[in-house]
């Protein structure tokens, strides 16, 4: 892996890596119904319905 080649791209990973971290912590609506272990499946099937 060649790494991050610019600060936008290490700008996408950090966000994309909080995300996540708070769907799992429940700091958002999305998946809140689900099981802590099947949130963040939960809230990107959401997402996707959305969509």
């Amino acid at each position: 892996m060649r790494g991050l080649q610019t600060d936008r791209t290490a700008q996408v990973v950090i966000a994309g890596h909080a995300l996540v971290r708070n769907l799992r912590r429940g700091h958002y609506e999305l998946g809140n119904d689900a099981m802590p272990a099947l949130r963040v499946d939960a809230a990107f099937t959401e997402l996707a319905q959305a969509i």
